[in-house]
């Protein structure tokens, strides 16, 4: 089965399979840009699982070491994977698929607060020390932004700040709310480009004590301030909202929610900002390992789920940007720092742990270079002449915003 699988999937670049039962196996040709890769299963077990249930099975195959690369390393592995996705025409789904997928996506993200709490803890309560050893030095765990391909990935950080500072259009005075505050980067930095006021919300006790340990070292506690609590939670009203990286955990069922609650919550005059992983093809699923072991209750949206529930929550969808191949520039930053600092994460967790992230960054940066995952930010307003009528304010703001 996974034989006659890859001899119809691999067509650019070399793949060899070598089985524990002796047999080498090849598949596709060698092509510029593209390194050949050769992998060997350690026993007959893991090839039966891979084959039977490749999306879930081949990361774990990896991850304990049951799948061992013998020629090349594994971001090649997923770069020719990679190039043959992206050379497949893509299929629509009959209604029966869809139907089926609609209803396992309700099953699998369904996310009141107290699972939503149990996700966020599984991810981002992990060690702040893995964090600082792979992310830039202000801790932006979302995608950078590379006004210039030059850039590093700190200053593609700051970029991405200031871009989302000037969609925000800020002024002296206005109350600005994080939802998915993070290590308080953001909100920090927001706070330090305007004399604004910032209230944070996350789900994550690491990344709520971090944060406001961060806001009176930066001696900004009496305007930037962090709580632990989901965004349903929160009351009040605010000049500006802004979402970074967390608008993948709310889950389709909770959309309708979600932009009821930054509708109650934004005032009438008011701009939001959603930053979030976005997927040029329909609605989907997302992949049973991603889910089991990184992202559980994660998912990416398709705009086409996302724009309908804006639509009747009153929002006017005032600028929408399609940050393409930056997550994928990104994550390649994170995976070579990660790699780079393998030896001492190993001695925080283990080899299995290395060898689950290194699977995640990879696998998560091919998604972005050739599977069709981009980046999304979608500005709302409640009135029609809330935004200037043109974008060229976004490049004058982000000029004039201290760099």
């Amino acid at each position: 089965m996974l034989e006659r699988m890859l001899a119809g999937f691999i067509r650019e670049g070399r793949l060899t399979v070598r089985t524990a039962g002796g047999r080498t196996l090849r598949f596709g040709a060698p092509a510029p840009g593209v390194a050949d890769v050769a992998i060997r299963f350690r026993d007959r077990a893991s090839f039966l699982r891979v084959a039977l249930r490749p999306m879930l099975h081949f990361g774990e195959a990896y991850m304990n070491g049951d799948l061992v690369l013998e020629e090349g390393r594994l971001a090649d592995l997923f770069e020719l994977c990679g190039r043959n996705l992206a050379n497949r025409a893509r299929s629509r789904s009959g209604p029966f698929r869809r139907g089926f997928r609609a209803l396992a996506r309700r099953l699998q993200q369904h996310n009141p607060i107290a699972a939503s709490r149990r996700n966020v803890a599984h991810h981002y309560d992990l060690s702040e020390t893995l964090f600082r050893l792979f992310l830039d030095s202000d801790l932006n765990y979302s995608c950078a932004y590379f006004a210039r391909p030059d850039l590093s990935l700190e200053e593609a950080q700051r970029a991405k700040q200031r871009h989302i500072a000037a969609k925000l259009l800020l002024a002296p005075g206005q109350r600005v709310l994080d939802i998915g505050s993070g290590w308080g980067s953001l909100a920090l930095a927001l706070a330090g480009m305007e004399k604004v006021s910032v209230d944070g919300v996350t789900l994550s006790t690491e990344q709520h004590a971090r944060a406001n340990a961060r806001a009176a070292a930066a001696g900004l506690a009496d305007r930037v301030r962090f709580r632990l609590a989901d965004y349903r939670e929160v009351t009040g009203t605010y000049d500006r909202i802004v979402s970074v990286g967390m608008f993948e955990h709310v889950g389709s069922p909770q959309y309708e929610t979600f932009f009821a609650t930054l509708r109650r919550l934004l005032a009438p005059d008011g701009v939001a900002l959603i930053h979030s992983i976005g997927r040029m093809d329909p609605p989907g699923l997302t992949d049973p390992w991603t889910r089991k072991y990184i992202f559980p209750g994660g998912y990416i949206p398709a705009l086409s789920e996302v724009l309908p529930v804006v639509e009747r929550a009153g929002f006017w969808a005032t600028d929408i940007e399609i940050l393409r191949l930056h997550y994928a520039e990104t994550l390649r930053h994170w995976r070579e720092r990660f790699l780079a600092k393998k030896n001492v994460i190993r001695d925080i967790y283990d080899e299995r742990f290395c060898r689950m992230w290194e699977f995640y960054l990879a696998g998560s940066e091919m998604g972005f270079r050739h599977g069709g995952l981009m980046v999304f930010q979608l500005q709302l307003a409640r009135r029609v002449d809330t935004v200037p009528l043109t974008r060229d304010y976004v490049r004058e703001a982000e000029s004039a915003l201290p760099a």
